[in-house]
This record gives C-alpha cells, structure tokens and sequence, in this order.
C-alpha cells in the first residue's frame, strides 16, 4: 500500500476503534442479554460510510479496499461480534451481490438506500436441506409472461426479520445441476414474502437471523441478477469476498478476547501477585497474541489478493479456517485465564467464546473450508 492509503487505513480504523469504545461497548452485555438489534445505530454506521464501504462513490459507497473492509471488522469485532457480522453480511453479501450482477436501472435503484444504512440487505442460499450442499436448492423460480414466482423455504438467514431486500437463490430449472440455479432480488415486503422462525441464538445474539418463507412470491423480470442459470456461480464468487469478512470478524473477536484476558491477568491476584507473573499464564498469553497476529496477516493477505482483482478461492478459505480456529481457540483460553470468572457474565470473556464458534460455521463450515482449499491445491 502506498504511504497515503496507509494514512487513510490508520484514519478509519482509529475512528471505528474510537466509536465502538465510546458509542457500542457499554451496551454490549444489555443487547446481548436481550438479543437485540441496534437499528438506529446501524443508520450511524450508513453516515459514517460503513454500510457501503466497497461501493463507489457513483453509489453513495466509500469507495474504499478491502484492507480497509478487513480493518473495519476487526475493530467491531473485538468490541461486538454481532454488529461486525451485521456490516459484514450487509456488504459483502447482498450489496456486493447487486453491485456485482444487478442492472444498472437496480443498482441506482437500492445501491444508495444500502450504502446509507436506510435498507438493510439479507441474502437468502440456505435452506432446510441445502447448507454446506449449497447445490442442493430446493426454492424454486418459475417464470411467468411478467416475471417470476418463488416458492421455498430458506433458513439461518441474517437480517431476515428486519432486512428491506434480499438476494434469494432459487432453482429455475427443476431437476438440473447448478446451473440451473438463479439469484433473485426480492424486496422483503413483497406479497408471498413471511419472516419464520427467529433463532436463539448462543452467540452474536445481536444479529437478527430467522429464515425467510416465499408462497407464490411475484415478482418481475427485473428481479433477476444476471444471467439465469448463474445463481450458484455467482454465490460462490460472493462468498470468495464473505470468507474474507468472516475472517477479519474472527481477528477482532480473537484480539477482543486477547485483550481481555491480557487486562484481567495483569489485575487479578493470587499468591500475592499478579497472575500475569506465572509462566502458565505469560505462555498461554503469548500463544493468543502470536494466534491473533498470524489471523491478521492472512486475512490482510487475502484482503490485498482481493484488491489486486486476483482469485482468492484459496487463500479466503486459508484466512477464514485459520481465523476463525484461532478465534475460538483464542476465546476459549480467555476464559480459562478469567478462571471461575470466565464462565461468568460479570467478565466479557465468555461472550468472546460464543460469539466466536459461529465463525467455524457461517459462510462455509470449516470442513468446507479444508475441502475447498484441498480441491484448489490438488485439483478438481
């Protein structure tokens, strides 16, 4: 990067880390308590251009790099795991979807409204029976002289309960492989469109996540992104730029834990003197901080792929495994350095060690993960 983007990357990280010190962390135990949704806060991170950080500016984005994407995360992440995955699935998900394959008549039409934080964007491939075997679509798009009708089920689906648009992967030509998957943009109060289930989640209890039910669902022929039949190419292009984002929220829930149990160590006595004085406790310290460090390089790696206009099938697979394994490895000692207290609610390491097992799971298990990269290092 050069000296100036540098400049820019310590100016915005600085300004996150400030605002979700100031503005999200005294209320992190309330929300998650209540598992609620900080909807007006969400319209703050639209002004301050968080909403649509990789969009162009054409477009009401930022118009900033990934670097810039991984380091916003990051410093949400440590603060609160469920707000930096709200931005992370609002970006690279579904904005990044329509940016990528809408037309530009959609484009004009929802890119600003998603930038600014007034829409917030889901995006809809898992289903019932289609997770990991994301080809396995069962929703189905039949079309019609003026349009599409959908009908199918699809679950686990952030911001399904409050989300204004979503991108929705439906089969439209029954009985075939993956390409006869489609993607579909589809405005949540459309007629036929109903929110189901809300889940309870034990982590990143913030992020509104409920699955999505379409019964003859209408809509035109706009509604279609891209190609038909391009549905499950184009997922898995997006989930290249989700892997990334999964993998910075996994740096910054990995750093917030470090953090806390570095802070903790240093205050807690026993003995008659800090337990940051015990070689158990500086080992397992500087396994964390080392653990942190090499999750960050990677998906920083990734990030630069990504700006450079590179593949980076592999090395998002590689950044998202590792940080999210690092993640939780990271959190679970935490609580093992808080002793009794980390098991507790009083201290914020056992949130860090729930919020961070999603990390292994969303957007690619990471068995998944270990497949993907196994198939591009070997050969399909």
């Amino acid at each position: 990067m050069t000296p100036e983007e540098l400049e820019s990357l310590k100016e915005i990280r600085e300004m996150v880390r400030d605002f979700a010190r100031a503005e999200i962390a005294p209320h992190v135990r309330e929300w998650d308590e209540k598992a609620y949704f900080p909807r007006d806060l969400v319209r703050r991170l639209g002004e301050m251009g968080l909403m649509g950080i990789l969009l162009p500016e054409e477009f009401g984005g930022a118009g900033l790099s990934y670097r810039h994407y991984v380091a916003v995360l990051e410093e949400l992440g440590a603060v609160e795991g469920g707000l930096a995955l709200t931005v992370a699935a609002h970006n690279s998900l579904c904005t990044n979807h329509v940016y990528l394959f809408g037309t530009d008549d959609v484009r004009k039409k929802w890119l600003p409204r998603l930038a600014s934080g007034e829409v917030i964007g889901a995006w809809g491939l898992t289903e019932p029976e289609a997770g990991s075997d994301a080809g396995g679509t069962r929703t189905v798009a039949v079309h019609e002289a003026d349009g599409w009708v959908l009908n199918g089920t699809k679950n686990f689906i952030t911001h399904a309960g409050l989300g204004g648009v979503a991108v929705v992967i439906a089969r439209t030509r029954p009985g075939t492989d993956h390409h006869g998957i489609s993607a579909f943009l589809v405005p949540l109060d459309t007629p036929g469109v109903t929110v189901g289930r809300h889940e309870d989640k034990v982590g990143m209890r913030i992020s509104d996540t409920a699955s999505l039910i379409f019964e003859d669902c209408r809509v035109g022929n706009d509604a279609l992104l891209g190609k038909e039949g391009d549905g499950f190419i184009q997922s898995m292009e997006i989930l290249e730029g989700g892997r990334i984002s999964i993998a910075a929220l996994a740096v910054g829930i990995a750093r917030g834990a470090f953090e806390a149990a570095l802070s903790y160590a240093r205050q807690r006595r026993q003995f008659g003197r800090p337990i940051s004085s015990f070689q158990g406790i500086q080992f397992k310290l500087a396994d964390m901080a080392t653990l942190v460090e090499a999750a960050r390089l990677l998906t920083e790696h990734a990030a630069d792929e990504k700006d450079a206009g590179r593949k980076t099938t592999l090395i998002s697979s590689q950044a998202k495994l590792y940080a999210a394994e690092a993640a939780v490895k990271v959190a679970e000692e935490g609580v093992q350095i808080h002793g009794g207290y980390g098991y507790t609610k009083e201290y914020p390491a056992e949130k860090f060690w729930r919020d961070a097992k999603l990390c292994t799971i969303g957007e690619g298990t990471s068995e998944i993960q270990r497949l993907v990269i196994a198939r591009e290092l070997i050969g399909k």
